[in-house]
């Protein structure tokens, strides 16, 4: 680990004259440190795993302890609203007081609450480890999110999406290691996978040191908002922007704690099968979100952020009344342009804020959560009352909130084209 975040990543590989004048210029021309990047995308690959295979198990533990969608909801409810209260405080304080090394702390949390839910007799157990997983999670964004913003070399976009398609490569191996080790092997054989968290704590101690060392912990308030604002103006935008994260991650609940139930009802595929097309859709959420980011950073992020909330609006408009083989299809179009936006989404945020990246990153990171965890809540309560087929049909609906983008201000400026 050593050698992949090698020590020109830690001084930021600045040459002398540039250490003595370090002018705007100078830090804008940092180099992107991708041995960081990689290392912090593969912890989120880890953390997000993790995560995806409480949502991938919901099926085993529904029999086990004969729970309701309600219940089912209620553990999503309870580890993302955990994630979701804690990010921002998290964001605030970190902003203030970096805390390097918060992270593999925070996923000492997640092994916690691993280790529980294996042995978990009862219900409310399984809560007080989903809770645990939240916690973890509530550390790791924030402050991650911050660590990829200091390796990108002024590419936000793209550090961002390099950051985010380690979570989403993680949600998309939850379900499939579920099928092939969980769910033959009992719920106590989710102890294997405290083996990841504690990779995942070695890795991100060696980032703890890399960030320790980096040059913008000491002048991490450098710099300025690329086009002043009123306040006004900047509550607006982040207001629709909690409104599109919000239409998002709702839709995105939708999927993510319920497809397996629909495919079982609507196909009547068994539970395996049917947590192979959830890997799939969420293969296709990792595809869209390496996309979103190199793409805002070219042409701009609120029309990333246009074409990826209203643009999915079609699909799943068609969603509800296709077979299986268009569904396949519908869900993986889906995926890519639906995650192509939290990028973007987030960046565009940052640029309205500058200086506050911590808090920008734990306040979506945990709105997203959030929402999440409530619309987990409120889609099982409506399946037990209506039908999982009836949920989807409601939700198709969400995406075209997206026509509030054109409201967005633009905080862009284009980059200067670079001499031949």
């Amino acid at each position: 680990m050593e050698t992949s975040i090698d020590k020109r990543a830690v001084s930021g590989a600045a040459p002398a004259s540039a250490q003595s004048a370090p002018t705007p210029a100078a830090s804008g021309a940092q180099r992107t440190v991708y041995s960081v990047l990689g290392a912090i995308s593969f912890s989120h690959l880890l953390n997000d795993m993790i995560q995806s295979l409480i949502l991938a198990i919901y099926p085993m533990l529904k029999d086990n302890f004969s729970l309701s969608f309600t219940q089912i909801g209620l553990i999503t409810l309870t580890y993302q609203i955990t994630a979701s209260m804690l990010q921002p405080l998290v964001g605030v304080y970190t902003d203030k007081k970096p805390m390097p090394y918060s992270l593999p702390v925070g996923m000492g949390f997640t092994l916690c609450g691993l280790l529980l839910m294996s042995v978990a007799p009862s219900f409310g157990v399984l809560l007080v480890a989903a809770a645990l997983v939240g916690c973890g999670s509530s550390v790791f964004h924030p402050e991650s999110s911050r660590v990829a913003r200091m390796a990108s070399g002024g590419k936000h976009g793209l550090a961002q999406s390099l950051f985010q398609v380690g979570g989403n490569a993680g949600s998309s191996l939850g379900p499939l290691l579920a099928a092939a080790i969980i769910i033959p092997h009992g719920q106590r054989s989710i102890a294997w996978f405290s083996v990841a968290a504690l990779v995942a704590i070695f890795v991100l101690t060696q980032i703890g040191r890399w960030y320790k060392a980096h040059p913008n912990l000491k002048k991490k308030r450098a710099e300025a908002p690329q086009v002043a604002l009123s306040r006004g103006r900047v509550a607006m935008a982040i207001s629709i922007l909690v409104l599109l994260v919000f239409s998002k991650y709702f839709y995105l609940a939708s999927i993510n704690s319920y497809f397996t139930f629909y495919l079982i009802d609507r196909f009547h595929l068994p539970v395996q099968t049917a947590q192979v097309h959830l890997f799939v859709f969420l293969a296709a959420v990792a595809a869209g979100t390496i996309i979103g980011g190199p793409v805002g950073d070219r042409i701009g992020r609120k029309y990333v952020i246009w074409g990826s909330i209203l643009g999915v609006a079609p699909f799943t408009l068609l969603l509800p009344y296709a077979n299986l083989f268009w569904t396949s299809v519908l869900t993986v179009i889906i995926g890519v342009v639906l995650a192509s936006a939290f990028s973007a989404i987030l960046v565009y945020a940052q640029e309205l804020i500058p200086g506050k990246v911590g808090m920008v990153a734990g306040l979506f990171f945990g709105f997203a959560f959030g929402l999440g965890g409530i619309g987990a809540a409120v889609l099982g309560q409506l399946a037990d009352a209506t039908s999982i087929g009836f949920v989807y049909k409601v939700c198709s609906f969400l995406p075209l909130i997206g026509i509030l983008t054109v409201f967005l201000p633009n905080v862009e400026r284009k980059q200067p084209k670079k001499a031949a």
